[in-house]
């Protein structure tokens, strides 16, 4: 029999996240090693649950969701989404405007799927939320990657994004606030990104799905706030936020001049339905969730779980030689930088791994989010204060070790 070969699609799709290093976590575990989770935003394993309203309200309705629904999403879902963007200014949303998808993961495939041509070029972060760069190049267009500038509280390199831009360039894909940096952009960055995709013709895909999680009197602000006249793209959804990523709920609003988007509406209601539908009990959770108490306010102000947690770790990281983080400003991550003079590492994916095997703590590795150098490691902050501290504890005896080895002096 002819062998079942994977399709040539796949050849520069990489998704590290749950790649190699996760099986070998999973092989040690399954070996009886208790090993400290630092790489997922999965909020479940760490205790941060959903509100149990949620949770009661999408079990009532479960007896009514067993058949399919429309392939956009129900009618009580779209219409709380709608009304929760209009009571942030954005009063061009309405119903039909909103496509419910099974997460926003779903819901990148399916408006890629349904906009670009092979050989199209989209602007992603360096270093971004790998699905994005993965789900462009599977859909036949070509990633190119804008630099985010570290110094800067990690806010796009403008200049880059402009020099970036060719007469294949269709969209840009803005991630605020950012995984796996925690930025929240401010209103002159955004309006740079607006101004760029208005002179060069571009739709935006403005990836918002951490608009809740904000540190320090952070401000979100939609993108789609700020323009009438371009066509964009806004993705939220439950998981992050309301502590329910296993549920599946996200969803995209499609704004801009609606004559300039007819084509695609038709082409991604195709797509919806073509799937049939998302998940139905877990649509019966968006109302209860937007309308509802906003229990992520608890975590993330001061003396929050959140807050408290981003604090102790960007503090202890950088306590550490040659080790450096920017503290979040929003979302559940710091993008941790090892001084390359210090730690001479020629594979971060490597250095990942001897970490894990070493010291039973798994991190993500900065070039798992296209980020060039391979100083960079992501590190989550969802785990509790105790299991932060025993982590970072780990890191710094493994990197004692790292700079005997190499004979570094501090």
């Amino acid at each position: 029999m002819r062998p079942m070969q994977h399709s040539s699609k796949l050849a520069n799709v990489r998704y590290e996240l749950r790649g190699p290093i996760l099986a070998a976590a999973k092989k040690m575990e399954a070996e009886g090693h208790r090993i400290l989770r630092m790489n997922l935003g999965d909020t479940a394993p760490f205790g941060l649950e959903a509100p149990e309203s949620i949770v009661t309200d999408m079990i009532h309705h479960l007896r009514g969701a067993q058949g399919y629904s429309d392939s956009k999403g129900i009618f009580s879902a779209r219409t709380a989404i709608s009304q929760y963007y209009q009571t942030k200014g954005l009063m061009q949303i309405g119903v039909e405007d909103l496509f419910v998808g099974n997460g926003v993961s779903e819901l990148i495939s399916m408006t890629l799927q349904a906009f670009l041509e092979n050989g199209d070029e989209v602007l992603i972060p360096a270093p971004d939320y790998p699905l994005w760069t993965a789900s462009v190049t599977l859909t036949g267009g070509v990633p190119v990657h804008y630099m985010c500038q570290e110094d800067n509280e990690w806010w796009p390199d403008m200049a880059d994004v402009a020099a970036k831009i060719t007469p294949a360039t269709r969209a840009i894909v803005v991630i605020n606030p950012n995984n796996p940096t925690g930025a929240v952009y401010p209103r002159h960055i955004l309006e740079q990104f607006v101004e760029l995709a208005r002179n060069h013709d571009l739709v935006i895909f403005a990836d918002e799905i951490y608009e809740k999680i904000l540190y320090d009197g952070r401000t979100h602000i939609h993108m789609a706030s700020m323009a009438d006249d371009v066509c964009m793209l806004t993705f939220s959804g439950l998981s992050k936020a309301y502590r329910m990523p296993g549920y599946r709920a996200g969803w995209v609003a499609l704004t801009g001049p609606r004559s300039a988007m007819a084509d695609f509406r038709e082409a991604l209601e195709l797509i919806a339905s073509l799937r049939l539908c998302s998940n139905v009990p877990a649509q019966h959770a968006i109302q209860t969730s937007l309308g509802g108490y906003q229990s992520i306010n608890d975590l993330t102000k001061p003396g929050g779980r959140l807050h408290e947690q981003r604090d102790r770790a960007s503090n202890l990281l950088n306590s550490l030689p040659g080790v450096s983080c920017v503290p979040a400003a929003g979302a559940m991550y710091l993008f941790v930088k090892l001084d390359p003079l210090m730690y001479p590492i020629t594979s971060d994916e490597q250095f990942v791994i001897d970490l894990l095997q070493d010291q039973k703590i798994l991190v993500s590795h900065g070039t798992a989010f296209h980020w060039p150098t391979t100083d960079h490691f992501r590190f989550v902050i969802l785990p509790s204060v105790d299991d932060i501290e025993e982590a970072v504890r780990r890191i710094s005896v493994f990197l004692a070790v790292y700079r005997r080895k190499y004979s570094v002096k501090v």
